[in-house]
């Protein structure tokens, strides 16, 4: 059993429960009148009817997890979006905290907890800093199948990045497992392409988001992280991606790696133009719109259509 929460400088010593307690537990050892008290000024919070919270940790994921298994109650698992974020995915942008429970259990969702039900076993459950959450590949599943299918794609494409190839290899393998021995079979077919097109090379979301777009419109699917080299192998550039044959080349400029390098990104595009490239450079906005991006490489793909 967990310790006792004991009272330090008139407050709880949180350490372990990521700054969640329950409310009976907080009135316990506090009292009822100084919980009340701290609800009143700002120190403590109540997210949910039942639990207790440090309001200065109220934005922590891991606060919030917490807080929505102790209303929850097992057995459950932190799942989808919530599960994937605390697997270190940052391609997930989901502040409500994602819950699975049994279909046994008759739990309705709450303004910021979304509950979900599925059966599943304990073996698919992992504890991660104490937190009850699904396994990553079953999370990854769930949400190919499910979730938003650009967040999906650069979640599992993050996913993947920094594996050696064996290992990619075995991650893809259990999540199409998860995916094809799923109850719920809608979603199977979109999980599978998105599984299959991801590569782990991308390095950013965004990147693979608009890998993904450029597919979605009917172009061949790019290689990615292109290398180009000189005669003797060595290396000039990486491309984002790359269609060799036609020495089309998409480079995506993030904000943050590409500010203030527009003189360099203009002259290794002049340099590749003397090599035969043409080289298409996507921004943030082109995620919101890529009409403006697909229409230049459209007119790309047409100036070296093969006869």
């Amino acid at each position: 059993m967990a310790a006792k929460p004991a009272i330090v400088e008139g407050m709880i010593d949180w350490g372990g429960r990521h700054g969640a307690v329950s409310r009976s537990e907080a009135d316990k050892v506090l009292g009822r009148r100084r919980v009340l008290e701290g609800l009143a000024t700002g120190v403590l919070a109540q997210p949910w009817r039942g639990v207790v919270i440090r309001a200065s940790d109220s934005l922590e994921l891991a606060t919030r997890a917490q807080a929505a298994l102790l209303v929850v109650g097992p057995p459950a698992a932190l799942s989808g979006a919530t599960a994937l974020a605390l697997h270190g995915i940052s391609a997930v942008d989901d502040t409500r905290i994602h819950m699975t429970v049994p279909s046994s259990r008759r739990i309705k969702s709450k303004p910021g907890l979304a509950i979900h039900q599925a059966d599943f076993q304990p073996s698919d459950v992992v504890e991660l800093n104490g937190l009850a959450t699904f396994s990553l590949d079953l999370a990854l599943a769930d949400f190919l199948c499910d979730g938003d299918k650009r967040t999906a794609f650069a979640a599992v494409d993050e996913a993947m990045r920094g594996l050696v190839p064996d290992h990619v290899r075995t991650l893809r393998a259990n999540v199409r497992d998860r995916v094809v021995d799923r109850h719920d079979r809608r979603g199977i077919h979109r999980a599978v392409m998105l599984l299959d097109l991801a590569t782990g090379k991308a390095e950013s979301p965004p990147e693979s988001i608009i890998r993904l777009i450029v597919v979605e419109a009917g172009f061949p699917i790019p290689e990615a992280q292109y290398a180009i080299t000189t005669i003797d192998g060595r290396t000039l550039y990486i491309l984002d991606m790359a269609w060799p044959s036609r020495r089309i080349a998409l480079e995506y400029d993030g904000f943050a790696s590409h500010e203030g390098r527009r003189d360099y990104d203009a002259e290794r595009d002049a340099r590749m133009a003397g090599r035969g490239w043409i080289t298409i450079r996507a921004s943030a906005a082109d995620l919101r719109d890529p009409r403006r991006l697909l229409a230049e490489l459209s007119r790309a793909f047409e100036s070296r259509a093969v006869a």
